[in-house]
């Protein structure tokens, strides 16, 4: 049967039109910049690494924040009234099951973390003294940076907030889902994918470190830091372990040098606070403020 002329057009017509249709909508047609599945591939690693670097430096230096003051310490020191909550919380399970070996523990947890409140409050009036004395008229020195979660790192970020200054959060994509609190400057929150490239972003407008007690993450960042002043691989800061009775258990860094494995006077690389003000009475007078 002979084909009709009209309809073999028409034929024709469509299946060209449904041949372009497939080449716009490839993925190899789209913009390199909207190809998110390209982006994400493992080949794009590097300049994802890159993207990471360069978006934060850019806002940085659009709202002009020459320096900051890093804070770590855990996110699980909350403020006495949730640390409160906590403790009466484990003792309510606790009594369901008093010989539960594992809800003993927690009680015993929270007890600790109820006493260590502290040092949330503390870490918020340090960032409170810092924010107020170093962020007038527009000016942006030692802008008070932290991790940018709950515990300390909120800390940090509300005791400016409460005097009316910028602070930045470094937030970290995690398995366990991680929200930045609600007290960072909204126009300096960010989201990391690669902890290396928010360690080095923490390090590089850095005056001082402000190390409050903390779990491996606060303990990997303390040594990444002082791994780098060791060696000379950044500029001089202070870097100031707040609560001596916390950080003397953990870590025994006399011994290290005892044992040859540091030299003596890589000891100096650390200071001890116990209040907000003697933290910042180091820090100002390391700069000559």
């Amino acid at each position: 049967m002979i084909e009709n002329p009209r309809e073999a057009t028409k034929k024709m017509e469509k299946d060209e039109k449904q041949r372009l249709e497939s080449i716009l909508n490839a993925a190899s047609y789209r913009l390199a910049e909207q190809d998110t599945e390209f982006i994400q591939s493992k080949a794009l690693r590097p300049i994802r690494i890159q993207l990471e670097l360069l978006k934060v430096e850019a806002a940085l230096n659009n709202e002009e924040i020459d320096s900051t003051i890093v804070l770590f310490g855990s996110a699980r020191i909350v403020d006495s009234t949730k640390a409160s909550q906590r403790l009466e919380a484990a003792r309510a399970a606790l009594e369901g099951d008093p010989e539960n070996a594992e809800k003993q523990r927690a009680v015993t947890t929270a007890k600790r973390l109820l006493a260590n409140a502290k040092y949330y409050d503390a870490a918020k009036d340090f960032s409170r003294i810092v924010s107020s004395t170093c962020q007038v008229q527009g000016h942006c020195d030692y802008v008070v940076t932290t991790g940018g979660g709950p515990g300390i790192m909120e800390a940090g970020n509300r005791g400016a907030f409460e005097v009316g200054a910028k602070s930045i959060g470094l937030n970290i994509t995690l398995p366990a889902e991680q929200k930045p609190n609600s007290y960072i400057s909204p126009e300096l929150c960010f989201q990391f994918h690669y902890f290396a490239i928010r360690k080095m972003h923490f390090l590089l407008r850095a005056k001082a470190l402000v190390v409050f007690p903390g779990g491996f993450g606060t303990l990997d960042e303390l040594f990444d830091a002082l791994t780098l002043r060791q060696t000379h691989r950044m500029q001089k800061i202070p870097i100031i372990l707040f609560g001596r009775e916390f950080w003397d258990q953990v870590i025994d860094f006399q011994f290290l040098a005892d044992e040859g494995v540091v030299d003596e006077a890589d000891l100096n690389l650390i200071a001890y606070a116990e209040t907000p003000e003697e933290a910042w009475d180091i820090i100002t007078r390391f700069h000559k403020v």
